[in-house]
């Protein structure tokens, strides 16, 4: 089973207008609701591939309940801890002549809530599960909770994590399994500028992250593609296939949802999880919706 984390997850209101124009009444020419939130991303793609996955953290109120409903629908299970005020929050993204995102902070989550999703950890996870940890900490939560939250995951269970600058850094000593930053992340990590062409520079990087406990570091590039430095000190650097970008949202969690797959389904070959990776990404970045099996395997060809 594969889990993923998510402490604020959304739901994400997409909308297109041909112009917008401050101060004044807009109208929308495409809309589409979507549940949101960066471990939820990798559990809906997860289910796509018909990976068994399990969505945990916090939900509250109508959205929430709605969040719970489109899991359902992708095939992930869910067990988030149900918050008794509030609602989930809503993200407003809005796609003109530029993109502009109106985020909501979501509810207030109390100490035994928290609590309560850490006893879950304990008790649900087994040896040979996976989890996955991934997003930003709402500011009703304590900085170091990816931190509190993995230090009672059990022995045995894979750690995946994919978090911005020191809260990555902070889990390494948590040895995990994946981490996936993108260039500019790993650059700010280390106080410097990253190209997404300089190869050489990236693996130099990558491999201090993994000097300090990570086994292999995935580094999304956008348009350059992607490197990975797998866990047996081999570099793989690949040029994403070609395609239309539609929408980048949730590209980076479709990643790492299709390095996993092909990890698990090719019994631990780094190369074919790579390639899963890169190809499950730009399936999402070039769809309205997050990535397929079908669309992925089309797009394995090119690679």
């Amino acid at each position: 089973m594969i889990y993923t984390v998510t402490f604020n997850p959304s739901i994400d209101y997409i909308i297109r207008l041909d112009k917008f124009t401050a101060g004044a009444i807009n109208r929308v020419n495409y809309e589409q609701v979507l549940g949101g939130g960066k471990g939820v991303n990798v559990s809906i793609v997860l289910g796509n591939f018909g990976q068994p996955t399990t969505a945990l953290g916090f939900v509250a109120g109508f959205t929430g309940a709605e969040l719970c409903r489109q899991l359902d629908g992708f095939g992930a299970k869910h067990s988030f801890v149900m918050l008794p005020k509030g609602f989930s929050r809503i993200n407003v993204k809005a796609k003109a002549d530029v993109e502009t995102e109106i985020n909501g902070q979501g509810p207030d989550i109390p100490e035994q809530y928290r609590d309560e999703l850490f006893k879950q950890v304990e008790r649900d996870l087994k040896e040979g599960d996976t989890i996955v940890v991934a997003g930003s900490i709402p500011k009703t939560l304590p900085s170091d909770m990816y931190e509190q939250l993995l230090a009672h995951v059990p022995a045995g269970v894979k750690i995946v994590v994919d978090a911005e600058k020191d809260l990555l850094l902070k889990c390494l000593k948590f040895k995990p399994f994946l981490i996936k930053p993108n260039n500019h992340e790993l650059g700010a990590m280390f106080g410097v500028s990253i190209p997404g062409t300089d190869t050489e520079k990236i693996a130099k990087y990558a491999k201090r992250l993994q000097d300090q406990g990570a086994q292999n570091v995935l580094v999304s590039l956008a348009g350059d593609g992607a490197f990975l430095l797998d866990a047996n000190g081999q570099q793989h650097s690949a040029k994403p296939p070609k395609g239309t970008l539609v929408n980048s949202v949730g590209a980076g969690d479709s990643m790492v949802a299709g390095f996993l797959t092909g990890y698990i389904e090719s019994n631990g070959d780094y190369e074919k999880a790579f390639k899963m990776g890169i190809a499950t990404g730009s399936a999402s970045a070039f769809s309205e919706n997050l990535a397929t099996r079908p669309e992925v395997e089309e797009l394995l060809k090119q690679i």
